[in-house]
């Protein structure tokens, strides 16, 4: 979603401010001009009205004589008054439209007689409205105007934090030494942040170094010793006359230094950054590389009525960890082999490197792999077995992007689908 920047909003709050408020003057002003202008009609007509009225009591022979503007209506002998003023309630009337122009009316009921004043206000309502939209269009060139010159100011005032945003997002994790700065017009709040991102990003190469060096330090201390202790056992194995049970032992030491050192380089992965990774992939054959994870895991068929099969595909290269993929294809093999008792388990590469294990196991319900799932987000184990957990090859799986999912098969049995289409090769 399209953020917009905090200058625009600024912008936008201050000029609808002013509109609101400018909206507000100009209907209080209206009022106040209607409440005035009734005043000053009501004073006028009144005054004319009054004027007639003293005049009639001096010399009842006295006659009222209409002007271009004033015209009474109602007086004996006098004009009618037109359909529209005789139907009026004593008061005043204000903006009656008559004979094409605007009237103001003042009637009153006079010794059983009623009057009708009117005045002609057409000229003064056309000098209104002309005000009215000269000041409006002031109105809204002041709006304008203001909201350009508050647009510069903000620019100014929102700057120093624009470019400390714009530092801050040109931060990549992988470079040492990265700072912010900001200029000495920054306000002090500015100083605060830029100080305290920068504090953070000296902790936080320390802490990569730290950790890089720990890695570094785990890789070869850790396998160096698994690698001995698998040569070794290798070495006795191959060493005519040791007692059957001697080399059941042998071999089940050699089976653990081997997982081990699967385990060591998964979880070395799950702590190195994936671009790091991408640096020190290799490419390969993953439909040359699916037979080999399975003939080396059908010893472990051996006292079960299970065959292993591996589906004909067409050819398919990725670029990924090659110890890694091995890893997480083969402990998923291992778990379909150490849940199933007599049938076939079928390993097949469709295309877009996806690779599909089914086994014709205990078969898992909809209700257990959601537990699965379930384990696996918050770290657990997923189901039993001598390999690495589930929740470990679903971690892998979310660090280097690829997908993995469990299903149920019908009627029983399950399948699972890694799909390492991420990892595929450039044509």
């Amino acid at each position: 979603m399209r953020r917009t920047g905090l200058r625009l909003r600024i912008t936008l709050l201050v000029v609808a401010y002013m509109l609101l408020l400018s909206l507000a003057v100009v209907y209080h002003g209206n009022v106040v001009n209607e409440r005035a202008e009734r005043l000053v009609w009501r004073s006028l007509l009144d005054s004319e009205l009054d004027h007639y009225l003293r005049r009639r009591a001096e010399d009842p022979a006295y006659r009222w004589r209409d002007t271009d503007d004033v015209a009474l209506y109602g007086e004996a002998g006098g004009v009618v008054a037109p359909p529209k003023l005789a139907g009026l309630h004593p008061g005043l009337h204000d903006e009656l439209r008559i004979d094409g122009g605007q009237r103001v009316a003042l009637v009153k009921d006079i010794e059983g007689r009623r009057l009708v004043l009117t005045l002609d206000i057409t000229e003064f309502e056309a000098e209104e409205r002309h005000l009215t939209t000269l000041m409006a269009g002031s109105a809204l060139g002041g709006l304008a105007l203001a909201g350009l010159l508050i647009a510069w100011g903000l620019r100014r005032l929102v700057k120093p934090l624009s470019d400390l945003a714009r530092d801050i997002a040109a931060l990549r994790p992988d470079r040492g030494g990265q700072r912010v700065a900001v200029g000495r017009q920054a306000s002090a709040e500015l100083v605060v942040i830029s100080d305290a991102v920068n504090d953070y990003l000296a902790r936080n190469e320390r802490f990569v170094e730290r950790e890089r060096a720990f890695i570094d330090s785990t890789s070869h201390e850790l396998r160096t010793p698994v690698a001995v202790i698998a040569g070794a056992s290798e070495l006795a194995l191959g060493q005519p006359g040791a007692p059957e049970a001697v080399r059941n032992q042998l071999s089940r030491i050699l089976r653990t230094a081997r997982g081990v050192e699967q385990l060591v380089s998964l979880l070395l992965v799950l702590a190195k950054d994936p671009q790091r990774l991408a640096q020190a992939s290799d490419r390969f054959a993953l439909d040359q590389l699916l037979p080999e994870i399975v003939d080396d895991h059908r010893h472990l068929c051996a006292d079960k009525d299970l065959e292993l099969r591996v589906d004909a595909a067409s050819a398919c290269e990725l670029v990924a960890p090659l110890a890694i993929v091995q890893a997480a294809i083969g402990n998923l093999l291992r778990n379909a082999i150490e849940n199933s008792d007599r049938g076939v388990v079928t390993v097949a590469l469709r295309p877009g490197g996806v690779v599909v294990i089914e086994d014709p196991g205990h078969g898992m319900t909809p209700e257990e792999i959601s537990a699965i799932y379930a384990r696996m987000a918050r770290g657990g184990g997923g189901r039993e077995g001598s390999g690495i957990g589930l929740d470990l090859i679903a971690r892998l799986c979310e660090h280097l992007g690829w997908r993995l999912r469990i299903e149920p098969r019908a009627p029983r049995g399950t399948r699972v689908t890694l799909d390492l289409g991420p990892a595929l090769a450039a044509a």
